[in-house]
């Protein structure tokens, strides 16, 4: 049996969570829903009530209402509120301040290299996540595989996603059938695209593996070094920056993703899929699809500072989190996918249509999952973004 190096086991979590979270599951998990819902519920304690605050880094469309009015209402504990549109602005963040503000921060699991460099984080106790095992295991087991160091676990799973292609129903008149992140460069698109730097450079690299323009082992052998990158990346670089006027908008944040589709006359992008099914689902003439090379998957969750100073409040709010209900209503609010065991069959009729819509056929075994980013490939990717939007 061959042994997988643990890049290779994140990849195999991930596409086996992915995977699972499908109409089969959220039929079987209906019933582990009403049990846990009676067996395990949040109860609040008395102790808790008026009890301080909690100081939270947070991703901007993440924690919908009313997950934290909710929260601060059953416990007197105040949420204080920091929000950011990338993994980049949140790294400069601790970068800048060593932790010191922030109870909770809100990683990407991929970038566990990133944030274990940094060194402002600490170990959860474990004895105190009431709420562990309800946590899906091959979601937890990702967390696990990246984010257990030398003295403990680091990251508990909040919610995933994909980016995959989002486009305007009336004004995109492509194949949805044959739909490919090589669409974004068709001339039925030009100057009505939109995306962040990198995820253009790498959904043109996954689409010229994929239609054998330029094999490469789906972009990953990319992560192998610098040289590797370099090959790979020196030829798309080129592309995009020859194509660049197909670009509207270089979206940064839900909000900008959003008001590009709607407001930009952005036809068709690359995005996350939150912001374009909470469109969707608000009737707006907006869908979203995994394209033929695959949706890319990721990850989002939740780690501990080293400067925390509401410890007991970091645990209730933590364990308030990981429970069917809330995790249901953290995907309704945003669109992006549940972690907990049973939380899917609680999201609405709309959710679970929208998701169904999204990866048709057999796409979920064909998602890329976001493979672990060390240091020196995230730096030599910048300098590749900047240069292909500034050109």
């Amino acid at each position: 049996m061959t042994k997988l190096t643990p890049d290779q086991k994140t990849t195999r979590d991930t596409l086996l969570a992915a995977r699972a979270f499908n109409r089969r599951t959220m039929l079987k998990t209906s019933v582990l829903a009403g049990a846990a819902a009676v067996s395990a519920p949040w109860i609040v304690k008395d102790a808790f009530s008026s009890s301080g605050e909690l100081n939270l880094l947070m991703w901007s469309d993440e924690y919908p209402d009313p997950v934290i009015p909710d929260f601060e209402k059953k416990t007197g504990i105040k949420v204080n509120q920091t929000p950011f549109s990338q993994n980049e602005e949140q790294i400069n963040k601790l970068q800048a301040t060593g932790g010191e503000g922030f109870d909770i921060v809100s990683p990407t699991a991929n970038r566990a290299p990133q944030y274990k460099e940094l060194q402002v984080l600490a170990p959860f106790d474990t004895n105190k996540l009431t709420q562990l095992d309800k946590l899906l295991p091959s979601m937890l087991g990702q967390a696990k595989s990246l984010w257990t160091w030398d003295d403990g676990l680091y990251y508990l799973p909040h919610c995933w996603g994909s980016e995959a292609l989002s486009f305007r129903t009336d004004l995109y008149k492509g194949d949805l059938a044959k739909l490919s992140y090589g669409s974004l460069w068709q001339d039925d698109v030009k100057g009505h695209t939109q995306g962040r730097g990198h995820s253009f450079l790498l959904g043109i690299g996954l689409w010229m593996d994929h239609s054998g323009q330029m094999p490469s082992n789906r972009m990953l052998d990319g992560y192998k070094d610098e040289a590797s990158f370099k090959k790979l990346w020196d030829p798309i670089l080129k592309f995009a920056i020859e194509h660049k006027s197909w670009v509207k908008q270089f979206w940064d944040s839900a909000d900008n993703t959003k008001s590009g589709l709607m407001e930009n006359d952005v036809w068709l992008g690359q995005t996350w899929d939150g912001p374009p099914l909470t469109l969707k689902k608000e009737g707006k003439p907006v869908s979203y699809q995994a394209p033929v090379e695959g949706a890319i998957v990721w990850l989002d969750g939740a780690s501990l500072t080293k400067a925390a100073k509401n410890l007991d409040q970091v645990y209730e709010f933590l364990n308030y989190l990981q429970t069917p209900e809330v995790s249901a209503k953290i995907s309704d609010g945003s669109n992006y996918n549940p972690v907990v065991i049973g939380a899917d069959a609680l999201t609405s009729e709309a959710f679970k249509k929208n998701f169904q819509e999204a990866y048709p056929g057999d796409a979920l075994k064909n998602v890329w999952p976001w493979p672990a980013e060390p240091g020196w490939y995230a730096e030599i990717r910048s300098q590749y973004v900047e240069q292909f939007t500034a050109a």
